[in-house]
């Protein structure tokens, strides 16, 4: 049975790691993977995808089945990439993390931080003030607009660096096209977390359009931070 192969060479895989859970769950389920696994995730507190389907459309596309789950999941989902990972060591690498003010950035906050520490390394939070693909520099409001963006950006992260004193922070504010400069920033990271929806957002609306941006053309890992 193709389902009993692909367990069985996922397994290998995860036994041969430096770090193997003590524990492996198998289970084979018959239905829609989104349907089944969005069910899953009521229960589990991350879940991991390929960034791909089977489909050609879904390789040039985020596959259909990782579209869904970063939408529609009761956890936060990490979307795993094929591509090669940056030249640079992985290991040395820093976590990239999103925050534009929102709630919802709060737990993608809280997940950087933890991923940071766990792995050593430097975090760059990046705030952008607006949405826009470009913002007028010669606009008398930019003063303002930077310093309320500094503040937003202190208050996201007040009594995160008291919790996680190990985890250096890269504080940057740039002032439009969010999904650009995550980009950029995560072509030498090797994680990027993101909220689930952006400024204004609503439960249950769609996904904002950075995270889906980002989610499908970043070439590391990325995690969308949804909550139950």
């Amino acid at each position: 049975m193709t389902g009993q192969r692909i367990i069985a060479g996922a397994t290998r895989i995860v036994d041969g790691l430096e770090f193997s859970p003590t524990q492996i769950d198998r289970e084979v389920l018959l239905g829609q993977p989104v349907s089944e696994l969005v069910d899953l995730s009521k229960h589990a507190r991350m879940l991991v995808v390929g960034c791909r389907g089977q489909s050609l459309l879904d390789r040039v596309l985020l596959g259909s089945v990782s579209t869904g789950l970063v939408h529609h999941a009761h956890c936060p989902v990490a979307v795993i990439h094929d591509e090669n990972p940056p030249s640079l060591q992985p290991c040395q690498l820093p976590v990239v993390v999103g925050i534009d003010g929102s709630p919802a950035s709060e737990l993608a906050t809280a997940i950087a931080f933890d991923e940071a520490s766990w792995r050593g390394v430097e975090l760059i939070a990046l705030h952008a003030w607006s949405d826009a693909d470009e913002f007028d520099i010669g606009s008398t409001e930019w003063s303002a607009q930077q310093a309320g963006a500094v503040e937003v950006l202190a208050e996201r992260l007040a009594g995160w660096q008291e919790r996680y004193p190990d985890v250096s922070v890269d504080r940057r504010i740039v002032a439009d096209r969010p999904t650009r400069h995550l980009l950029d920033a995560a072509k030498s990271a090797q994680l990027v977390v993101v909220g689930s929806h952006g400024r204004g957002g609503f439960a249950g609306m769609l996904l904002g359009s950075v995270s889906t941006a980002v989610a499908q053309a970043a070439r590391v890992p990325v995690i969308v931070a949804r909550r139950r």
